[in-house]
């Protein structure tokens, strides 16, 4: 029978709606940790003629407020457990690739000395381009998936913490407030351990380590925390148009154990 005859089919609807966010999350973790340290933007700027700001930015980087953003949305309509199982999956994600970044390396092909068998050097100092990008994901990887099960799980129960105490209401408190705090926690955690524990940050060592981490630290962080702000209105527009669409009313979410069920977790 068609849709129209018995009504909207909110459980198909909600299937889907979660596989494309989740999707949309998962696809951006993938990307966000290949890319990585690949390359430095460097958007430094001069305030006013009276003193330069320094603002470098891994390329990895640029995606990665998109993750905060789906689990937002996951969080609010679909509740903490599928967004802490999602954030599962994406540790699992990432493992995933590391394996055939591995494999690719070991499995014999081109791009080693066919006299030593190790990793061919041209006379630059340059491996070969496979090379080159998994030894920046696997000295990235340690860092960022610590850093991202620290900031991701934050962001979900800081969510829920600020959906408990507003009683459900003012979310674009939830939305920024569980956000900044997280994204503080990922940049600072991807940044020291991306440097001390992997060793791949572009560094000067002649010049003081400290000054240069927090230049990093900064960067990142007020980067995201700019794109947190902005997808407030963004955030607002997708939750009111998925609320009717997925058919919750004000307080409830999609019962975590079947996509046909809601659960009331707040006073509407």
């Amino acid at each position: 029978m068609s849709e129209t005859s018995i009504g909207p089919n909110y459980r198909l609807r909600r299937q889907r709606v979660f596989l494309l966010m989740s999707g949309i999350f998962l696809g951006t973790l993938g990307v966000l940790n290949i890319l990585g340290l690949t390359r430095f933007l460097d958007f430094s700027f001069s305030f006013f003629g009276l003193f330069d700001v320094p603002m470098l930015l891994a390329v990895g980087v640029l995606p990665y407020p998109v993750t905060f953003l789906c689990t937002d949305l996951i969080s609010e309509l679909y509740g903490r457990k599928r967004a802490t199982d999602m954030v599962m999956v994406g540790l699992v994600v990432n493992l995933w690739i590391v394996l055939f970044l591995w494999l690719g390396g070991v499995l014999p092909g081109t791009g080693l000395d066919p006299n030593t068998g190790e990793i061919y050097v041209d006379e630059a100092g340059r491996e070969p381009l496979f090379y080159e990008i998994q030894k920046l994901t696997f000295g990235a990887v340690a860092a960022s998936m610590i850093a991202y099960l620290t900031a991701q799980y934050c962001d979900v129960r800081l969510f829920h913490f600020w959906k408990r105490i507003t009683n459900g209401k003012y979310l674009w408190i939830r939305n920024n407030g569980s956000t900044v705090i997280s994204q503080l926690v990922d940049t600072v955690a991807v940044i020291l351990i991306t440097h001390y524990y992997a060793g791949k940050l572009p560094v000067d060592m002649d010049e003081p380590i400290v000054q240069q981490l927090l230049v990093y630290i900064y960067s990142g962080y007020v980067f995201k925390l700019t794109v947190a702000l902005v997808d407030t209105g963004p955030i607002y527009a997708a939750v009111h148009f998925l609320r009717p669409y997925l058919g919750l009313e004000k307080g409830e979410e999609i019962d975590p154990s079947d996509f046909a069920e809601t659960q009331k977790v707040v006073d509407a």
